[in-house]
């Protein structure tokens, strides 16, 4: 394949949490780069810390070989937000790195809080592209995000083994999945585990809604039950459940631990023996599914092919079957809910799952 020289160099970094399919795009963008248009590629370690901090390592066609089905990221990545908050932001610095390394732009794979950073360094002097990844596959205006597939599959599995548990000891079997303010996941596996419950942010549950499917489905002989709940669920008039550390203190932005609290609930008030298993990071590590590395491969050569025109400021995306890109203006500071006119919820009550509601 004959290569268009554009004599760019290009830098790519992986922020927030860790998700299946970044080593895909890492892959994608080294090698579409490289073969289309002889760039150099360089990437910085652990997210924005390595931008800030000039701990970078090149990235070429041999390095990231084999790397396609690999969990976690090559990069390293952290959720380093803090960087750059008013009055004390890291922004001159990470500009400094950026020019420092002859860099024409910047690849920033991540989600809502990512690429939401991306947008102020692209708006303080540092040409970026964002490409979208996570598990929970809530940022807008692309209709799907690397890692979700994969996440929503091992929650579905999860679903069908608590299954045979939930049947044979007659229990209430609770999964709680991640989502904390979006309930794509727990839909999804709900859905293809048929789960008998689905309780999702984007719609607040009634406890007494919750039990009453629970003893109908008891009173026609169906002597177990299976609930999936996202971690940012919540009860009508209620607020999500955040976790404590051992001094007492909660973390206001570590959502979880509805499902347990909603097993003590239900054992309380029917009854009937209740367990709750939390998925947490299971979702997010391991091997990619088949449609979250092609996915990933697909975005990672568009991004290449808009740094290559110079066209930055935006953000690659599935829309419609078919890969575009939108405005990083649009997609900064936001996350897409599932709509509630949406053909999965429509689905989940023709079937008789109950939303809790």
């Amino acid at each position: 394949m004959s290569k268009k020289h554009v004599g760019k160099r290009i830098g790519i970094l992986t922020g927030g949490g860790d998700c299946p399919g970044l080593n895909a795009v890492i892959r994608a963008v080294t090698k579409s780069a490289i073969r289309l248009y002889g760039m150099e590629v360089v990437g910085f370690q652990d997210g924005f810390e390595g931008l800030v901090e000039d701990r970078t390592m090149p990235l070429t066609y041999d390095s990231v070989s084999n790397i396609i089905a690999m969990g976690g990221t090559l990069l390293g990545t952290s959720s380093k937000g803090k960087l750059f908050q008013p009055g004390r932001s890291r922004a001159p610095d990470a500009l400094r790195t950026f020019r420092k390394h002859r860099l024409d732009g910047l690849l920033c794979v991540g989600g809502d809080g990512t690429l939401t950073i991306a947008h102020y360094l692209h708006r303080r002097g540092i040409p970026i592209i964002g490409i979208p990844k996570t598990i929970d596959n809530d940022v807008p205006h692309t209709d799907r995000s690397f890692g979700f597939d994969t996440a929503s599959a091992v929650a579905a599995e999860a679903v069908d083994r608590l299954h045979t548990t939930a049947a044979s000891h007659h229990r209430v079997m609770i999964l709680e999945v991640m989502g904390r303010h979006a309930g794509w996941i727990a839909l999804h596996a709900g859905l293809a585990g048929g789960g008998d419950i689905i309780l999702i942010p984007e719609i607040p549950f009634s406890l007494k809604e919750v039990c009453e499917v629970v003893t109908r489905r008891s009173r026609r002989g169906r002597r177990f039950s299976l609930i999936i709940v996202a971690e940012g669920a919540y009860p009508k008039g209620g607020s999500p459940v955040t976790l404590s550390n051992p001094s007492g203190q909660t973390h206001a932005r570590r959502l979880g631990g509805i499902g347990p609290l909603l097993a003590q609930q239900l054992e309380e008030k029917l009854g009937l023996e209740s367990r709750a298993t939390i998925l947490g990071h299971l979702q997010r590590g391991g091997t990619p599914t088949p449609f979250d590395r092609v996915l990933a491969t697909q975005f990672g050569h568009a991004a290449v092919m808009l740094a290559a025109k110079g066209r930055y400021g935006r953000m690659v995306r599935l829309k419609d079957g078919a890969i575009s890109a939108i405005g990083l203006a649009q997609v900064a500071g936001r996350t897409r809910a599932v709509p509630l006119n949406s053909p999965l919820i429509a689905a989940a009550r023709a079937v008789g799952t109950s939303l809790g509601e």
